[in-house]
């Protein structure tokens, strides 16, 4: 479960390489807890899944993509990121793309 430390939050996420399209929201319990599912479009080449990934994260969160970065799980589709100076309704909106509220 992500939890807000100082000035960062971590977020568990799960990859899902070579998607049709980019989509982020979905839960899958992983061993770093309940996480985020991010579909990219990208091969898991060379780290572009990941890097997708970061970006897909930071845009659906609403954050610039330099204040996300990957904390563990690079070669994995497993991974933490973590989100620096995070606002009072990051984890809010996180929780939401995670566990859902049905469109």
């Amino acid at each position: 479960m992500p939890v807000p430390a100082q000035d960062t939050l971590t977020v568990a996420v799960r990859v899902k390489p070579g998607a049709s399209r980019d989509r982020v929201g979905g839960r899958f319990d992983g061993p770093h807890g309940p996480a985020l599912v991010i579909a990219v479009h990208d091969p898991a080449v060379d780290g572009r899944a990941t890097e997708a990934a970061r970006r897909a994260l930071a845009g659906a969160l609403g954050v610039r993509p330099a204040v996300v970065s990957l904390r563990a799980g690079a070669a994995s589709r497993d991974k933490l990121f973590l989100v620096d100076r995070p606002g009072p309704d990051l984890p809010e909106v996180l929780r939401r793309l995670r566990d859902g509220s049905a469109e």
